[in-house]
């Protein structure tokens, strides 16, 4: 057990680590789960081209599939503080802010 500690404690301080994780950082958004999860295993690599296993595959994991999620839409932030959509005029003030924002974003 402390051989795979140690190992995974190496793999994640060294150099090359924060290198793959950059890389992750800078994927595309895949549209599918299916899509992203076999390009986060493909990416899973160490400097010398290995793959990675145990803790340090599962950490690079964790973190290319949060960075592969597509931001939600403004049609999904329009909700109220009880998490109920907005409906009318509401609704309408907040997507032209949100799209406006959005645009200024870019």
């Amino acid at each position: 057990m402390k051989k795979y500690l140690c190992f995974a404690a190496f793999v994640l301080l060294s150099p090359s680590f924060s290198s793959y994780v950059a890389a992750a950082d800078t994927a595309t958004n895949p549209s599918s789960a299916t899509t992203s999860a076999s390009s986060c295993e493909d990416k899973a690599v160490d400097k010398n081209g290995k793959k990675l296993v145990g803790a340090a595959k599962a950490s690079f994991l964790k973190k290319c599939e949060a960075n592969a999620k597509p931001a939600p839409s403004c049609e999904d932030k329009a909700v109220d503080k009880n998490g109920k959509k907005l409906a009318g005029a509401a609704k309408e003030s907040f997507m032209k802010k949100c799209e406006a924002n959005a645009k200024s974003a870019k």
